[in-house]
């Protein structure tokens, strides 16, 4: 389906500012040659500019890229990482707290995991 982001496998965030001239050529070239990664794996990658209200979301689907961009009309920021060059494989949990206007760390939130009995227990991230 056109545009169904939850099919992705993987959401991996662009740290630092990306040019927002860049198209979906130059936003692959990026990912290849910059982050040694494979633009057309099931990923979601995300780009912000300097000013960061708006980002790039790019994706392959199995006919071709998509690019999906979005600027926010209200005076609040996206919190975006900004250790240059740097990518970072982000939860959905992640992606949700990121376009809520959040950190995509939260130190007070629980993170599920498994114990040795395979029972879920709740952990402060």
């Amino acid at each position: 389906m056109l545009g169904d982001i939850t099919a992705a496998d993987d959401i991996f965030i662009v740290c630092g500012r990306t040019d927002m001239r860049k198209s979906i050529d130059g936003l692959c070239a990026m990912i290849q040659d910059q982050l040694h990664m494979d633009p057309r794996r099931s990923a979601i990658y995300l780009f912000c500019g300097k000013r960061c209200d708006r980002f790039k979301l790019l994706m392959w689907e199995k006919t071709g890229f998509l690019l999906l961009y979005k600027r926010m009309e209200a005076e609040g920021r996206f919190r975006w990482p900004r250790n240059q060059m740097e990518v970072k494989h982000l939860t959905w949990q992640q992606f949700d707290w990121l376009m809520s206007g959040l950190e995509i760390e939260q130190p007070k939130a629980f993170r599920i995991q498994e114990n040795v009995d395979n029972v879920p227990v709740s952990e402060p991230l």
